[in-house]
Protein backbone atom coordinates (compact mmCIF):
# COMPACT_ATOMS: atom_id res chain seq x y z
CA UNK A 1 0.00 0.00 0.00
CA UNK A 2 0.89 3.36 -0.45
CA UNK A 3 2.65 5.31 2.51
CA UNK A 4 3.34 8.78 1.13
CA UNK A 5 1.55 12.26 2.12
CA UNK A 6 -2.52 11.99 2.20
CA UNK A 7 -4.04 14.84 0.41
CA UNK A 8 -7.37 15.94 1.25
CA UNK A 9 -10.14 15.34 -1.23
CA UNK A 10 -10.37 19.00 -1.76
CA UNK A 11 -7.01 19.30 -2.49
CA UNK A 12 -7.13 16.42 -5.37
CA UNK A 13 -10.71 17.99 -6.11
CA UNK A 14 -8.69 21.57 -6.72
CA UNK A 15 -5.88 19.86 -8.89
CA UNK A 16 -8.49 18.10 -10.63
CA UNK A 17 -10.67 21.37 -11.36
CA UNK A 18 -7.16 22.90 -12.85
CA UNK A 19 -6.70 20.30 -15.36
CA UNK A 20 -10.13 20.29 -16.65
CA UNK A 21 -11.59 23.44 -16.36
CA UNK A 22 -8.89 26.02 -16.08
CA UNK A 23 -7.18 24.18 -19.14
CA UNK A 24 -3.92 23.66 -17.59
CA UNK A 25 -1.48 20.62 -18.40
CA UNK A 26 -1.08 17.98 -15.93
CA UNK A 27 2.58 18.40 -16.25
CA UNK A 28 2.47 21.61 -15.00
CA UNK A 29 -0.60 21.60 -12.05
CA UNK A 30 1.76 18.55 -10.90
CA UNK A 31 5.00 20.20 -11.25
CA UNK A 32 3.11 23.65 -9.18
CA UNK A 33 1.52 21.14 -6.95
CA UNK A 34 4.61 19.19 -5.83
CA UNK A 35 2.96 15.90 -7.10
CA UNK A 36 3.70 13.51 -9.64
CA UNK A 37 1.69 13.08 -13.06
CA UNK A 38 0.43 9.74 -12.45
CA UNK A 39 -1.17 10.91 -9.14
CA UNK A 40 -2.78 13.59 -10.85
CA UNK A 41 -4.09 11.17 -13.64
CA UNK A 42 -5.56 9.23 -10.78
CA UNK A 43 -7.16 11.52 -8.76
CA UNK A 44 -8.82 12.54 -12.36
CA UNK A 45 -9.36 9.10 -12.90
CA UNK A 46 -11.25 8.78 -9.15
CA UNK A 47 -13.01 12.11 -9.30
CA UNK A 48 -14.91 11.55 -12.20
CA UNK A 49 -17.00 8.53 -10.70
CA UNK A 50 -20.28 9.60 -8.94
CA UNK A 51 -19.96 10.19 -5.23
CA UNK A 52 -22.50 7.40 -4.63
CA UNK A 53 -19.85 5.25 -6.76
CA UNK A 54 -16.72 6.02 -4.62
CA UNK A 55 -18.64 6.14 -1.42
CA UNK A 56 -19.16 2.30 -2.56
CA UNK A 57 -16.00 1.31 -3.43
CA UNK A 58 -14.60 2.69 -0.69
CA UNK A 59 -16.42 0.84 1.85
CA UNK A 60 -15.42 -2.51 -0.43
CA UNK A 61 -11.48 -1.34 0.22
CA UNK A 62 -12.61 -1.12 3.95
CA UNK A 63 -14.10 -4.71 4.05
CA UNK A 64 -11.38 -6.61 1.58
CA UNK A 65 -8.64 -5.12 4.50
CA UNK A 66 -10.91 -5.83 7.33
CA UNK A 67 -11.14 -9.64 5.87
CA UNK A 68 -7.34 -9.77 5.18
CA UNK A 69 -6.65 -9.17 8.46
CA UNK A 70 -9.17 -11.60 9.82
CA UNK A 71 -7.96 -14.55 7.24
CA UNK A 72 -4.53 -13.77 8.80
CA UNK A 73 -5.32 -14.08 12.16
CA UNK A 74 -7.22 -17.18 11.41
CA UNK A 75 -3.92 -18.57 9.65
CA UNK A 76 -2.20 -17.91 12.47
CA UNK A 77 -4.60 -19.61 14.65
CA UNK A 78 -4.52 -22.66 12.31
CA UNK A 79 -0.77 -22.98 12.60
CA UNK A 80 -0.93 -22.30 16.44
CA UNK A 81 -3.26 -25.72 16.47
CA UNK A 82 -1.20 -27.75 13.90
CA UNK A 83 1.89 -27.23 16.12
CA UNK A 84 0.24 -28.41 19.37
CA UNK A 85 -1.63 -31.44 17.39
CA UNK A 86 2.36 -32.17 16.35
CA UNK A 87 3.45 -31.42 19.73
CA UNK A 88 1.33 -33.85 21.43
CA UNK A 89 1.16 -36.61 18.95
CA UNK A 90 4.94 -36.83 19.87
CA UNK A 91 4.04 -37.40 23.59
Amino acid sequence: MSKGIRYSTEFKQEAVNQVKIHGYSTAEVADRLGVSTKAIYRWIKELSKPVEIRAEESDLRAEIARLKRELKRTEQERNILKEAAVFFAGE
